[in-house]
């Protein structure tokens, strides 16, 4: 026999879904792209700026204490805004088993390329 359910539309809903976490992911993507705006701005700029300058004065341009930190800021704000944004494409367009072990490895993906970044910014800023 099939159980009939007296609860309301809402009831049901209620803590399901995006109703619960949908709204922290959408924040989340929100603020890393807000974040993203005035890096990327810098990055760009950066870029311009150690054009034409040989090996030893991008070294130089990176071992300052702005340029290390905005270069972390920079690749930490990207990668887990990637990370979020490819998220939310394989939960809308994958609907298989492989779901699951795609979202892990967008993740882990991700991270390992954030935490290249990082190491090889901290070694060239600290002259290793």
């Amino acid at each position: 026999m099939h159980k009939q359910d007296t609860r309301s539309p809402l009831s049901r809903a209620t803590g399901l879904g995006s109703a619960s976490k949908g709204v922290g992911h959408w924040w989340a993507e929100r603020v890393t792209a807000i974040a993203l705006v005035p890096l990327t701005i810098w990055f760009l700029a950066s870029v311009i700026t150690v054009t034409g300058r040989d090996h030893a004065g991008v070294v130089t341009w990176l071992r300052t204490p702005s340029a290390t930190i905005c270069m972390v800021l920079l690749l930490v704000a990207l990668f887990y805004h990637m990370a979020l944004g490819l998220q939310v494409v394989i939960e809308d367009y994958v609907h298989s088993g492989a779901r699951f072990p795609v979202l892990i490895a967008i993740r882990l993906g991700c991270f390992a390329l954030a935490v290249t970044g990082i190491v090889v910014t901290l070694r060239i800023s600290l002259g290793g």
